[in-house]
């Protein structure tokens, strides 16, 4: 997938590519096969071109309707159609089964997989219950196998991505606090039906949510957190009553007393070239800095920013082609090594069970 092939005003169907300058394959063709499976959001394209950059090989795909896996064939010619999942999961050759499902059905796909050898990399959010948040520790734990989540608008956004290192290196100090603006176009003439259901999509928290809380943890480097605030609702689409389009919470990470605040919405106007203007503000005790990840409004769009600002500079750093995606070879070689190095295991179950408890939170107001 190129760049002219992203649909940058459908979240739903974004699927960054980073030019072969900045791909690094960390195995030889062959060395590390997946598969796809239950396409039944877009992002599934995404975890694809992911892992196909950083040198996985893709082997088939399978999904209960037909022309969705026909569709995906299209786009990755290389798969053959599967027609019954237990195939793959007795496919001794894969290594991973990358997945995109409706997300209350992810856990116990997710189990299955894992109980079958193999690791499993599914779509945010992982889980839309504590029960399965539980359930999938168990089977970790059983198996040793791994269940890995794409929080994209961390792994897959360069600017998201390179703010990470910046923090890690000390270029702000300590972080203090962390504000998230997680705008995001609905589009709802192209959702299926399950997105209008809560109990099938969890929730406005449950699911945008999971991916703010991610990077609250991550930039943090703090290993658990607790929910000060959180509300959700419908302020403006009457005609779908179980649709929350409009969600805020905020938590203090138990490792080192920051705090955080998200605002997350399906209110992008039409007027807006992309899915949403996301930005992340970080505060830290020796400087600031602000991600652009999407547009940086006025004069770039497609953009992804850094604006960074300590003791002597302010620094505008342009991330957009420059800095791809590590997360994904770093993914294959933990698979490959069982090491941690792109994501450790309890931090997808944390960010999970922080979103989860937040929305619990919501419901109860």
């Amino acid at each position: 997938m190129t760049k002219s092939d992203i649909t940058i005003a459908d979240g739903s169907r974004y699927a960054p590519s980073a030019p072969a300058e900045t791909q690094r394959r960390v195995v030889e063709p062959g060395a590390f096969r997946f598969a796809a499976a239950y396409l039944d959001h877009g992002h599934i394209y995404g975890q694809t071109s992911g892992l196909l950059e950083a040198g996985g090989t893709l082997e088939a795909v399978y999904d209960p309707w037909k022309e969705r896996a026909r569709a995906f064939v299209e786009q990755y010619p290389q798969a053959r159609i599967i027609d019954d999942f237990d195939e793959l999961l007795a496919d001794p050759a894969l290594h991973m089964i990358a997945a995109a499902a409706v997300p209350s059905e992810r856990a116990a796909i997710g189990v299955r997989v894992l109980e079958s050898g193999k690791d499993y990399f599914t779509d945010k959010c992982p889980f839309t219950t504590l029960e399965q948040l539980e359930a999938v520790r168990q089977s970790v734990a059983a198996t040793g196998r791994r269940y890995m989540v794409y929080y994209s608008e961390r792994i897959h956004n360069e600017a998201a991505w390179h703010a990470g290192e910046l923090v890690r290196s000390g270029a702000i100090g300590d972080v203090v606090h962390m504000l998230i603006m997680a705008p995001h176009r609905l589009s709802a003439s192209t959702r299926p039906g399950w997105f209008f259901e809560k109990e099938r999509y969890g929730g406005i928290i449950t699911d945008l949510g999971s991916h703010q809380v991610e990077q609250f943890l991550t930039y943090t480097e703090s290993t658990g957190a607790v929910v000060r605030f959180a509300t959700a609702g419908n302020v403006a689409h009457p005609q779908y009553p179980e649709l929350e389009d409009f969600a805020e919470f905020g938590l203090r990470s138990t490792t080192n007393d920051a705090t955080f605040y998200a605002r997350l919405d399906w209110l992008t106007p039409a007027g807006m070239p992309v899915w949403g203007d996301g930005r992340t503000f970080v505060v830290g005790t020796e400087g600031t800095l602000e991600v652009r990840k999407y547009i940086d409004p006025g004069r770039r769009v497609p953009a992804s920013v850094i604006l960074l600002a300590d003791g002597s500079t302010l620094q505008v750093i342009d991330c957009h082609d420059k800095v791809g995606f590590p997360f994904f070879g770093r993914l294959i070689r933990d698979c490959l090594d069982r090491t941690e190095t792109a994501m450790t295991q309890e931090h997808v179950f944390k960010s999970a069970e922080m979103s989860l408890l937040a929305q619990k939170r919501a419901d109860k107001h």
